[in-house]
């Protein structure tokens, strides 16, 4: 049984392609492995948050987490900031970095480039806090998306390090997960983009919580080409080939069967189609979701799931400071 761990920020909503990149494989892979998944709010306070706006947004990703198929008798659900060993063991992480290849990050970088002359210091120190919340759980993989490949290298390098210099069998080094079938969704404003929670054009993005007629509006809008043909082309249709991707994952259709389907039919039918498959997929997300977020049950889950990720935490945390020499008797 392979242990997975997996952590999502909760600072702002979640996009479909969160769901078909993630979320949704989240639940495939819970039986049969040891699952963490976390709502890592300690990591959105790298930049300042709303404080009200925060306990909302953590809450909320909770019950998405759950919405989407994550079954709490199979899956260890927690918040990072219950969990003391977090930051606790991301100091260590810390004292145990180099600022020159923190400084090497490219998110570090990207999103520093735009703070101007006042950096925050948790920035810099994000990679460590990561490493900490991977490394406590003796994780053997970590499902990551491209943009955070780089963040799980240097967790492998701070545990490899951390090992040979107080005991090799101190933490277990994590690899990437490869099992998932995450589908790459792209903005739908420029399909050669990412499609992103943050993007300021709201048209660009399908929010997992969205109106069916917000849904219908936005995918009505999607870019597409002058051709009217619906056939996959990622470098020549972009925007149609966005499209496809989301329908064949939607409804386990290769490119070919749903460019079949399509043969002799202009994009109005299709983007009909691509609008109604995302709306009963996220139907019964959001009505779970509705359940979920104002109830005792959420809590009672959250409650458990902190109590399970410290009872396995500890262990790793006391293991690393006897190590390190944090300790009295």
């Amino acid at each position: 049984m392979a242990v997975i761990f997996s952590g999502i920020q909760p600072s702002g909503n979640l996009t479909l392609g969160n769901y078909l990149g993630a979320l949704r494989n989240f639940s495939k892979i819970q039986d049969g492995n040891e699952c963490y998944y976390c709502v890592v709010n300690q990591h959105a306070i790298t930049v300042p948050q709303d404080p009200k706006l925060l306990h909302q947004r953590t809450r909320e990703l909770a019950a998405i987490y759950l919405a989407s198929g994550l079954d709490p008798d199979k899956s260890t659900l927690f918040v990072q900031s219950e969990v003391p060993e977090h930051a606790l063991l991301g100091w260590m992480m810390i004292t145990s970095s180099y600022v020159g290849e923190l400084e090497r990050m490219t998110q570090y970088k990207d999103k520093a480039a735009k703070q101007g002359d006042s950096i925050p210091a948790g920035l810099l120190t994000y990679p460590p806090l990561m490493a900490a919340d991977i490394l406590l759980y003796q994780t053997n993989f970590v499902p990551v998306g491209d943009d955070q490949k780089q963040h799980l290298e240097i967790t492998r390098n701070l545990a490899q390090r951390f090992n040979r210099l107080y005991g090799e069998d101190i933490f277990t080094v994590p690899d990437i997960y490869l099992g998932q079938d995450g589908t790459r969704v792209m903005s739908l404003q420029e399909p050669t983009k990412k499609m992103s929670k943050s993007d300021d054009n709201e048209t660009a993005t399908i929010y997992l919580l969205d109106e069916p007629k917000a849904i219908e509006k936005k995918i009505k809008r999607a870019q597409t080409d002058s051709e009217n043909s619906v056939h996959y082309d990622k470098e020549q249709k972009p925007g149609i080939s966005n499209l496809i991707e989301i329908l064949s994952a939607l409804t386990d259709q290769t490119h070919e069967q749903v460019e079949a389907a399509y043969v002799g039919k202009g994009y109005g039918a299709f983007k009909k189609d691509v609008a109604e498959a995302i709306i009963s997929t996220l139907e019964p997300i959001q009505q779970r979701y509705r359940q979920l977020v104002s109830e005792p049950e959420l809590d009672d889950i959250l409650d458990k799931g902190a109590a399970k990720a410290h009872a396995k935490a500890s262990l790793t945390y006391e293991k690393a400071c006897k190590a390190m020499g944090l300790f009295r008797k």
